[in-house]
């Protein structure tokens, strides 16, 4: 390193680079737009997700734990199996099913417990236990509610059988993650995925092609700078913006909106940093593309800011969705970073599950920077 600085073509290559980053950062600095889509467009969409959405899921996946199978106990479940609100994934240990539950495949656990037979002959209360993920409240609530009204219409059914004299079961509900089932807990880490999608992408696409509106970016061009030298120029004052920006959200859910942080900081700036990859890569490829602010906020608003706030996960549930759209929604990095965030926040530290995401981000992330960088030689040649 010490060599290339020093040898006079190494040294102006540095100088050069490190020119362009003082300009883009100087530019940043002194646009207010960017500064309000930074720092003043996170605090009121944190306030709209923490205070004014709410959502109710329609459909969730379950997993039923039988751990005495009888007939008794098999007629149960088979009440759960029929159910038009649940896929239901049926195992005799509650313990195959936790780390399913911790990264998001499964929503919530119905424990049918071994004595469910023998209480239920004895007259004696038998009882169920259903565990749900509070990280998601309307689907935790929608899960529990459900869940109960299987029962009871299946306590019904056997009462009518035996003449009434079939006993009351006991359901007893327990909430993992969020006890409180407080909707912001579950929204408020999912919107920072989408205030990283308009910092990355939005941001850096419009003020891009901004400078190729006026020509800037000609001039530039006819420096000696080469494409990667002026690609990664334009990426970094945006990822530290946006690392800048990831901070004041994670002040923000924690302070004042009283979201448990029970992960690491360094899991958080880890997600939100691979994040960011494919995030500026779209961003740089949108302005290479379309060289126009106007064309620029569409393609972003298009392929970018909508996938993310409808195709991720964050308003619907993926696997609600036709087929052909549960393939499209690979490709939306948004759909890796949510689940990732709200089990740093509410359940810890899941480095399985954090190590997929983040790989998976930083694939498609580099498939954006290598368009970028080929759109962009090629206006440079």
């Amino acid at each position: 390193m010490r060599r290339w600085l020093a040898s006079p073509f190494g040294g102006s290559r540095a100088m050069r680079f490190f020119a362009l980053v003082r300009k883009e950062t100087l530019q940043v600095m002194r646009d207010p737009s960017s500064i309000m889509i930074a720092f003043v467009l996170p605090v009121i969409l944190l306030f709209i997700f923490g205070y004014g959405v709410s959502l109710d899921a329609v459909s969730t996946r379950i997993s039923l734990v039988d751990e005495n199978p009888t007939q008794l106990s098999k007629d149960l479940a088979a009440s759960f199996i029929h159910s038009r609100y649940f896929a239901v994934t049926v195992g005799s240990d509650r313990r195959q099913f936790e780390d399913a539950l911790i990264a998001g495949r499964t929503r919530g656990i119905v424990v049918i417990p071994a004595t469910f037979t023998a209480d239920f002959a004895a007259a004696d209360s038998p009882g169920i236990q259903v565990i749900v993920d509070g990280a998601d409240t309307n689907t935790a609530n929608f899960v529990q509610n459900y869940a109960a009204g299987v029962v009871n219409a299946w306590a019904a059914g056997r009462r009518a059988e035996f003449g009434g004299a079939a006993p009351t079961i006991d359901v007893q509900q327990r909430v993992w993650f969020n006890a409180a089932l407080a909707s912001r807990n579950f929204l408020v880490p999912g919107s920072i995925a989408i205030v990283m999608t308009l910092i990355g992408t939005m941001l850096t696409s419009l003020v891009v092609a901004r400078e190729w509106e006026r020509g800037t970016m000609e001039a530039i061009m006819a420096t000696p700078v080469t494409a990667v030298e002026l690609l990664a120029s334009k990426v970094l004052p945006y990822f530290v913006l946006g690392m800048t920006s990831a901070t004041l959200c994670l002040a923000l859910a924690v302070w004042l909106f009283g979201v448990p942080f029970r992960g690491s900081v360094g899991a958080f700036y880890l997600l939100t940093a691979s994040f960011l990859v494919p995030a500026l890569g779209l961003g740089m490829l949108i302005s290479a593309a379309t060289k126009n602010q106007f064309l620029a906020s569409q393609a972003a608003l298009i392929s970018a800011f909508m996938p993310s706030f409808l195709l991720s996960g964050f308003l619907f549930e993926i696997d609600s969705m036709p087929t052909v759209i549960q393939w499209l929604t690979l490709i939306v990095p948004a759909r890796y970073l949510i689940p990732s965030l709200q089990s740093v926040f509410l359940a810890g530290d899941v480095w399985p599950l954090f190590l997929q995401d983040i790989a998976a981000m930083l694939a498609i992330g580099a498939v954006f920077l290598l368009g970028a960088a080929r759109t962009t030689r090629k206006r440079i040649a």
